[in-house]
């Protein structure tokens, strides 16, 4: 959050995500940590996504969607990171107080050659469709990868085809040379 307070002080207004483990969503404090810290540090709470993996939630679904529901509710966004590859029920998904799925990337890396990564891949922008969720595809790491998956509906990658992961400094210079 601090890093996102400063790159809004140069004029940057870029949404953040932060990785949560299971043993985050067992601390009933966690929403009133991240208020804080949003707070100290002048960010609203919309700027922020935090990911939490569909296993962290299973391990105790009750204590999660409490927490995430309370983190929701003053705005932090929830997405459901690597989707599709965890051991949860779709039935929890209509319950879970989320805002984003995103895919994983063992299902984009043969989206152009494998009809099942297809066709999974296709089921998972439906449903967020239907529910009216955001979606991410992550690894995009060519041209085919971004095409089939504008095709199918998803309008929001990441990946080595634009970036590969790096610093805040580096990424600063990125922001720079775009003037985005």
């Amino acid at each position: 959050v601090r890093q996102c307070r400063y790159w809004l002080d140069f004029g940057y207004e870029l949404e953040v995500s932060v990785n949560l483990s299971a043993r985050d969503l067992t601390d009933e404090y966690l929403p009133y940590h991240v208020l804080q810290i949003l707070k100290d540090n002048e960010v609203s709470p919309g700027m922020l996504t935090l990911e939490v993996t569909e296993s962290s939630i299973m391990e105790n679904v009750s204590r999660a969607v409490l927490v995430l529901e309370c983190l929701r509710d003053v705005g932090v966004r929830i997405s459901i990171d690597d989707f599709g590859t965890g051991h949860s029920s779709l039935g929890y998904l209509k319950r879970l107080p989320v805002d984003r799925l995103k895919i994983d990337r063992s299902f984009v890396r043969d989206i152009s050659i494998d009809e099942d990564d297809r066709t999974i891949t296709a089921a998972i922008i439906g449903m967020a469709q239907h529910f009216k969720l955001e979606l991410i595809a992550e690894g995009v790491e060519t041209e085919q990868h971004l095409s089939m998956l504008k095709t199918l509906g998803c309008n929001e990658v990441q990946g080595d085809y634009f970036s590969r992961p790096v610093p805040a400094n580096e990424f600063e210079k990125l922001l720079d040379a775009d003037g985005q």
